[in-house]
C-alpha cells in the first residue's frame, strides 16, 4: 500500500493502516490544511471552493469526507458531481471561486485516489504553493469555524455542459465543418467520466460514435493508461473499417490519445504535436512541452517559424512556462493539451474538438494527417524503487558519465544525443524512476534505454 505526498497533491492506494494509505484521516488533514492555505493567502477572498471528482469506486466515499472538511473550515461548497479535471477547472473560474479539489488519480489503476489542488485561476498549485501546504498538513497548524460560521453545501452538476458550450465557442473549433464532413467515431471512456462529457460534446459536434466502456461506474476495463498495450479492444473495433477515428481518453479526461481509420495508434505523443500544427498553422506563437515530450513539437514550431521551449515534468511547470514565453499552444507528451486560448489546463475536451477540425478543414484521414508530421518513436520503461535506493545519487552519477552530452538537469536528468535523447525522472505520482526515450526507430530508442537502466543497475 502506498500514500504519496507531493507538490501536486496527495496520492494513494485505498484500504489500509494510517499514514501508509489514503485513508480518512489524512484526507482531512490534507484537506483541511489546503483551506487554510486558500484562507490565509486568497485576497479576494469569496468563499467558495469547487469540488470535482472522477468515477473512482472511492470516489464518494472521498468527496463525502473532502466536503465535510470544507464546510468544518468555514467554506461554501459548490460539488459539481462526476466531472471531468478540466470541467472542475473551468467551474472555479465559472463560479469565481477561492480555489478547488479535483479527486483523482488520474490514470492510475482503480485502488488509487487522490486529491489535486487549484488556486482561484482554476490552475495548480506552484511548487512553494504546494510544499506550504504539506508543511501546513503535517504541522496540522488548523481552526475549524464555530458552529454559527459553517459552509454550506451546493449541488450544482450543469459544468459538463457549460464546459461543452465553452469549447463550441473557442475560434478555431468550427461545428460546422465538423458537422458536415460526418465523422463517425469510436470512443473508450475507461467507464469513467469520459463517458459523461464526450457524448455531450460529440453531440454537440453532429458526430456520431459508438462508446465503448461508458458507463461511469469506475470499474475499469482495462489498465486506464492511454498507451498502445492497454487499447487492443478500440483497436480491434476500429479495424472493421467502420470508423474515422477512435477516441481514447484516461479516467479525469485530461489525456488524450487517437487511434486511425485503419486501426493504427495515431501516437499518444502526437495529440499534441498535431494540435499545435493546427493551431500554428492560424496562430503566431510559441510552443512548449515538457523534457520527456517528442522532438517532433520543436520540428514543427520552427517549420511555421516559431520558438520552443522545454519545461520540467508537470502541469503546473509547463504552463508557467508557456507564460512565460508566450506560447498559444503547449502541453505534455502523454497527450495533454494546454490551449490557452481556452484556458490554462490539459483539456482532452478542447483537444478532440481542434483535432475533428483540423480533420474536417484539411479534408484528410489521420493516417494521412500522421504522414505529413515529423516521424519519431518512443520508449517508456521504468524502473522500481526500493526503501533503500538513493534516486539522487544515481541521477548524479549518470550526469557525470555523460558529461561529454547535452545534459539538462532541471528535472531529473535528459542526456540529448545528436540523433536521440534519454530522460530519467522520479515520478511524482508512483514509487519508480521513469526512464523515457526516443529516436527515429523504436529499436534505437529502446536500445538506449536498455544502456542507461543497465547502468543504473549496476549502481544500486
Amino acid at each position: 500500500m502506498t500514500l504519496i505526498k507531493s507538490i501536486s497533491g496527495i496520492r494513494g492506494t485505498i484500504g489500509g493502516g494510517v499514514g501508509d494509505t489514503l485513508n480518512p484521516l489524512d484526507i482531512v488533514k490534507f484537506t483541511t490544511a489546503f483551506a487554510t492555505f486558500i484562507q490565509k493567502n486568497d485576497n479576494e477572498h469569496t468563499g467558495r471552493i469547487v469540488v470535482g471528482r472522477d468515477a473512482r469506486i472511492s470516489g464518494e466515499m472521498v468527496r463525502s469526507i473532502v466536503c465535510g472538511t470544507l464546510i468544518g473550515v468555514g467554506y461554501d461548497v459548490i460539488d459539481i458531481g462526476l466531472a471531468t479535471t478540466p470541467t472542475t477547472e473551468l467551474a472555479v473560474q465559472m463560479s469565481n471561486a477561492d480555489g478547488g479539489i479535483i479527486i483523482t488519480a488520474s490514470h492510475n489503476p482503480k485502488h488509487w485516489n487522490a486529491l489535486k489542488l487549484l488556486n482561484h485561476h482554476g490552475e495548480f498549485l506552484n511548487k512553494a504553493e504546494g510544499e506550504e501546504v504539506l508543511r501546513m498538513a503535517e504541522a496540522e497548524e488548523f481552526n475549524y469555524a464555530y458552529v454559527d460560521n459553517l459552509g454550506e453545501y451546493t449541488l450544482d452538476e450543469s459544468f459538463t455542459q457549460r464546459h461543452v458550450d465553452h469549447v463550441l465557442d473557442l475560434q478555431l473549433v468550427d461545428h460546422k465543418a465538423v458537422a458536415e464532413r460526418r465523422f463517425k467515431v469510436c470512443v473508450d471512456a475507461i467507464n469513467s467520466v469520459g463517458g459523461i462529457a464526450l457524448p455531450m460534446l460529440l453531440d454537440a459536434l453532429d458526430v456520431e460514435y459508438t462508446m465503448l466502456n461508458g458507463d461511469a461506474n469506475g470499474h475499469f476495463a482495462h489498465n486506464p493508461e492511454p498507451l498502445e498495450k492497454n487499447l487492443q479492444g478500440i483497436m480491434q473495433e476500429m479495424r472493421s473499417g467502420e470508423y474515422d477515428l477512435g477516441i481514447v481518453v484516461d479516467p479525469d479526461v485530461d489525456r488524450l490519445a487517437f487511434i486511425s481509420e485503419d486501426g493504427t495508434m495515431f501516437g499518444e505523443e502526437y495529440t499534441l504535436v498535431a494540435v499545435a500544427d493546427y493551431i500554428l498553422s492560424h496562430t503566431p506563437g510559441n510552443t512548449v512541452s515538457n523534457l520527456s515530450s517528442t522532438r517532433a513539437l520543436s520540428d514543427v514550431t520552427a517549420k511555421y517559424g516559431a520558438t520552443y521551449a522545454a519545461a520540467a515534468v508537470g502541469e503546473v511547470n509547463v504552463t508557467t512556462k508557456m507564460k512565460e514565453v508566450g506560447a498559444v499552444i503547449g502541453g505534455e507528451g502523454n497527450g495533454g493539451v494546454i490551449y490557452p486560448a481556452s484556458h490554462y489546463g490539459r483539456d482532452a475536451l478542447v483537444g478532440i474538438a481542434l483535432f475533428l477540425t483540423a480533420l474536417a478543414k484539411r479534408n484528410l484521414t489521420p493516417s494521412q494527417w500522421r504522414k505529413t508530421l515529423p516521424h519519431y518513436e518512443m520508449a517508456k520503461n521504468r524502473i522500481d524503487l526500493t526503501p533503500s535506493t538513493d534516486v539522487d545519487a544515481i541521477l548524479k552519477q549518470v550526469k557525470a558519465r555523460f558529461a561529454d552530452q547535452r545534459v539538462n538537469d532541471i528535472d531529473g536528468v535528459k542526456i540529448d544525443f545528436e540523433d536521440k535523447w534519454v530522460h530519467l525522472r522520479k515520478s511524482n505520482t508512483e514509487p519508480i524512476i521513469r526512464v523515457y526515450s526516443e529516436a527515429h526507430t523504436a529499436a534505437e530508442a529502446e536500445e538506449i534505454a536498455r544502456q542507461i537502466m543497465d547502468i543504473i543497475e549496476q549502481m544500486q
